[in-house]
């Protein structure tokens, strides 16, 4: 279902002492790090993401993953949401910036905030 949670904090090492505190009690660590930019943490492989942005939060300020079987699929549900009232905010296609495989589309629901389909990231 969830492919990864993404949320933009304002202060990333002020976030990172947070998540990191509650990272070890439930089996989490840090799997990955750019710079002062971003963090993520999970068991296996990132699945919760912190990154640094320098504006304010507001509704489409983070976002959240949802795991698609493949690319007809990420296609789909990209389609199905713009005719559902959902708006475009990077139409699918590969985002090799992220891995090889990663394909993805991004729609901002009714009330603005961020959803992303992705197949091929893990």
């Amino acid at each position: 279902m969830f492919d990864h949670i993404l949320f933009e904090v304002t202060d990333l090492d002020r976030s990172a002492a947070f998540y990191d505190a509650i990272a070890l009690p439930l089996g989490l660590r840090r799997m990955w790090q750019e710079g002062d930019v971003a963090i993520a943490y999970g068991r296996d492989d990132a699945r919760l993401w912190i990154v640094a942005r320098d504006h304010p939060p507001g509704p489409s300020y983070g976002h959240t993953a949802l795991q698609a079987t493949g690319r007809a699929a990420v296609d789909a549900a990209y389609a199905a949401g713009l005719k559902a009232g959902g708006r475009d905010d990077g139409p699918p296609g590969p985002r090799p910036q992220y891995g090889p495989l990663y394909y993805a589309g991004f729609l901002l629901d009714p009330d603005g905030y961020r959803v992303e389909v992705v197949c091929g990231s893990h």
